[in-house]
């Protein structure tokens, strides 16, 4: 009788359990703590962002296959693995509605809580990818201009509809940054958001990082706040997390805990692709290609949505967005709490992106900005 796949699983996955069980021996583990005893006799990893994927835990190890339940992967040392033959994937996208969300919620309170307008202001977005893409539509939806920097997508595609760095950062009052982490090569991030960066930034501009923690120099961000450069900061991520600089963090006008790509839906998503990998790979018939959760569970907020009666489109739809998620109840918890950074992500409240919602709305106008914003209308 054939060997059932033994995969090594993050225990912080979520539906998962039972997915593979009747074909697949699963072993849970806390993610950090996954080691190479762990990983010597299995065939698969599926992990999050907390297990190093290296020659340390792998070598030596029958794993063939390492699926991440995340859109980034600078955790996995893909080079090595290529070397060793282990196929790796990620799940690109899966959280990309999450990251808008966010980034949608934090405009709009930043906006109501500072007396500003966001019709007319630029934003600039550094990473048009899946979850760029998606923050360039919103704002739009937002009435922004809006800026896009990718240098990859710009030698791929030619330079029309995109901007350089330099001229991105002298024009855009809020700049966000959707790169991935890369350390070498032709496009390094590290450090991208560094003293020259932010020297460059329009005075007084927002910045907001909730693509990957050592995207931003944190000195160098902390010498931009004090000097009165930038106006706000916005950070989902952090250099040296769970261990924050926790000074930075309480200057930040919203300080979360790596949580902005952390929906159900976005979840979900990343689980599917596993499963659907591992499926594929060692030939699990049993399982749909299209196979999704089957128990995400409904939002703590209502699922209709009821709009103040207005003209100032503005309003309605900060009010419809914070209702899908009031970005400043994480901020405040990280804040009151940051020792429990990773408690915190690992016990993440339920939050839904925009099409489970169904908002009831009063203009034309309004209806097309949440369309742009992913809402069913």
């Amino acid at each position: 009788m054939t060997r059932k796949p033994r995969i090594i699983a993050d225990d912080k996955i979520p539906f998962l359990r039972g997915a593979l069980e009747p074909y697949a021996e699963v072993i849970y583990k806390q993610g950090a703590a996954i080691c190479p005893a762990d990983v010597r006799d299995a065939d698969a990893i599926f992990t999050r962002t907390r297990t190093r994927c290296d020659a340390e835990l792998l070598e030596g190890s029958s794993v063939r296959l390492i699926a991440t339940a995340t859109i980034g992967y600078d955790h996995i040392d893909t080079a090595y693995c290529e070397a060793k033959g282990i196929r790796w994937v990620n799940a690109p996208g899966c959280n990309s509605g999450s990251v808008c969300q966010y980034i949608a919620a934090a405009l709009l309170l930043w906006a109501h809580e500072r007396g500003r307008r966001l019709h007319g202001l630029t934003l600039g977005v550094i990473g048009v990818g899946n979850v760029g893409g998606k923050v360039a539509v919103a704002a739009e939806g937002l009435g922004m201009r809006v800026l896009l920097n990718d240098p990859p997508r710009a030698e791929r595609e030619g330079p029309q509809g995109f901007t350089e760095l330099a001229r991105l950062l002298a024009e855009s009052d809020i700049v966000t940054c959707h790169t991935p982490l890369a350390s070498s090569g032709p496009y390094p991030t590290r450090h991208l958001a560094s003293d020259g960066f932010f020297g460059q930034m329009k005075p007084g501009a927002v910045f907001i990082n909730s693509s990957r923690g050592p995207v931003a120099d944190t000195a160098a961000l902390r010498r931009a706040m004090d000097a009165g450069k930038l106006s706000d900061v916005i950070l989902d991520v952090w250099e040296n997390e769970p261990d924050i600089d926790r000074e930075l963090m309480q200057q930040a006008f919203i300080a979360t805990p790596h949580i902005a790509g952390y929906s159900a839906d976005g979840k979900a998503n990343g689980t599917a692709a596993c499963v659907r990998e591992a499926a594929s790979f060692f030939g699990i018939t049993e399982v749909s290609p299209q196979w999704f959760p089957a128990d995400v569970p409904a939002a703590e907020a209502s699922r209709e949505i009821r709009a103040p009666q207005t003209e100032d489109t503005e309003e309605a739809l900060r009010h419809i967005i914070l209702h899908t998620y009031p970005i400043e109840e994480d901020s405040r918890r990280l804040k009151q709490s940051p020792e429990t950074f990773e408690q915190q992500r690992s016990n993440y409240r339920i939050r839904r992106e925009p099409p489970y919602f169904r908002p009831l709305i009063a203009t034309k106008e309004a209806a097309e900005a949440l369309r742009k914003l992913r809402f069913t209308v």
